[in-house]
């Protein structure tokens, strides 16, 4: 049976992670490309070397020419311009829409069967342009930052209850910024509401720690943006693709009347295997709950319009 063939287009920290746990976890052959096409060889080189104390038996090449890649089963997208500190993801919409265009166009012409993971920020509209200017299915275009969002936010409830973060379930749907949406009511530890072991203040806090949790980190490197727990959450989807596991996860999904929502990119439970996001989830949230996620909605969309005004072909 011949592996399954990833390409991760971006070279730079979150993608050679990405990279890096892909053949380590022996889920496929992997090319990495990057336009600095030295500095991507020079990754995979590192990553395969590491793989051989590792016993995969996966391979990986480096490179900056996209035929390398041609009838790639999945494209996992880091490419663009990080964050720095203070900047909003928004900030990065026109910049690294263009770079989004050029890479969809190439994985359209070289990989038309292939299911795109979207990394790039802002996720969300970037999601979005990949799937308008690619014109594939839209359960083959996916977002990641739900599963992101979500472990964060797993994470930090973790720390507050001095537990780990495997006793706890939770989602966080909406945009991939400060108008996400973690959903309290649906949080239990062990089976345990969550409700009923800390007070609405510090679950507040959490909350407002989860939306700013990249901020957070950006701060404190000074320097480059997350990427240990980027590139986790992208390569959990993507075994979820190749092992066609039927997880449920959040992610940026298309959504066509569910939640009330229509033809935008947004972080929803979606069930994900090898056709890529196969099923949108609607579940019952709290009148509070609905008014947040409309609202992320429509930032969202706002985000849209922007990248309208500058990029016709998204029209």
């Amino acid at each position: 049976m011949n592996p399954k063939k990833v390409t991760v287009i971006g070279a730079g920290n979150v993608g050679a992670e990405v990279a890096n746990q892909i053949i380590c976890r022996e889920l496929a052959d992997v090319v990495l490309i990057d336009k600095l096409g030295d500095y991507a060889k020079g990754k995979a080189l590192d990553i395969l070397t590491s793989a051989s104390l590792k016993n995969s038996s996966s391979s990986i090449i480096g490179t900056d020419s996209y035929n390398l890649t041609k009838n790639s089963d999945i494209i996992i997208i880091t490419a663009g311009f990080p964050r720095k500190p203070g900047m909003s993801r928004e900030e990065l919409v026109e910049a690294n829409g263009n770079i989004i265009a050029e890479i969809v166009n190439n994985i359209k012409l070289l990989s038309p069967d292939s299911i795109i993971i979207m990394v790039t920020n802002p996720l969300d509209i970037m999601t979005y342009l990949a799937y308008k200017i690619s014109g594939f299915k839209s359960e083959k275009v996916i977002g990641m930052a739900g599963v992101l969002d979500t472990a964060r936010f797993k994470t930090f409830i973790a720390e507050e209850l001095g537990v780990t973060a495997n006793n706890i379930n939770a989602m966080v749907l909406g945009g991939h910024g400060n108008e996400m949406v973690p959903i309290i009511d649906s949080v239990t530890v062990s089976g345990i509401p969550l409700k009923q072991m800390i007070s609405p203040e510090i679950t507040e806090k959490i909350i407002e720690r989860t939306r700013k949790g990249g901020a957070e980190i950006v701060s404190l490197l000074k320097i480059g943006s997350a990427y240990y727990a980027p590139a986790a959450s992208a390569v959990e989807m993507t075994e979820a693709i190749i092992k066609n596991k039927k997880s449920v996860m959040p992610a940026a999904a298309l959504l066509n009347g569910e939640y009330g929502i229509h033809d935008i990119y947004m972080g929803v439970p979606v069930v994900i295997g090898e056709g890529g996001a196969e099923k949108v989830i609607e579940f019952n949230l709290s009148e509070k709950d609905f008014e947040k996620l409309l609202n992320s909605a429509n930032i969202v969309r706002q985000t849209i319009s922007k990248l309208e005004e500058s990029m016709s072909i998204v029209k």
